[in-house]
Parts: structure tokens; sequence; C-alpha cells
């Protein structure tokens, strides 16, 4: 009697977990978001997306400047003064 309550419990788990994974594969499979980053209107959309490509594209200068690998290379062969002028 208890190996049929055993089984019993397995298969609700199973079917729970099975329920998860379904609901979990709707829920990645839609695109976009609950609430939209970018506007509806056309005009306005597309300058936000130019401002935010202009954002990502001034990443990589700043991260450059922060780490000093806009610095020049000690390893050039030649003399480079470094400093102001």
């Amino acid at each position: 009697m208890n190996a049929h309550k055993a089984t019993g419990e397995n298969r609700s788990i199973g079917l729970r977990l099975a329920l998860v994974l379904v609901a979990g594969l709707l829920l990645s499979s839609m695109t976009g978001c609950l609430i939209p980053m970018y506007s509806g209107d056309p005009i306005r959309r597309a300058q936000e997306l130019i401002y935010t490509s202009e954002d990502l594209r001034a990443i990589t200068d700043e991260w450059e400047r922060i780490w000093f690998l806009d610095q020049p290379s000690h390893m050039t062969p030649y003399r480079t003064h470094g400093g102001v002028l």
C-alpha cells in the first residue's frame, strides 16, 4: 500500500515539474518585456535608439580611460613623451 502512495507522489512531483518546465518555456519564448524600453512613436524610438547606440559606443572609451588602456605602451619601439606638450 505504501508503494502505491509513493508512486502517486512521484507522479505528482513529475507532473508539477512538467508544468513548471512548460510554463518556463512559454515565458522564455515571449519576445520583449512587459514594459517596453522604447517609445511606440517611430520618430521618438529612432532618437532613443541613436542615444542608446552612442552610449554603448562611449562605454569602450570610458573603460579604456578608467583602466589607463589609452596610454602609450611601454613596449613601443620608439620613444613616446607621455607628458603634456
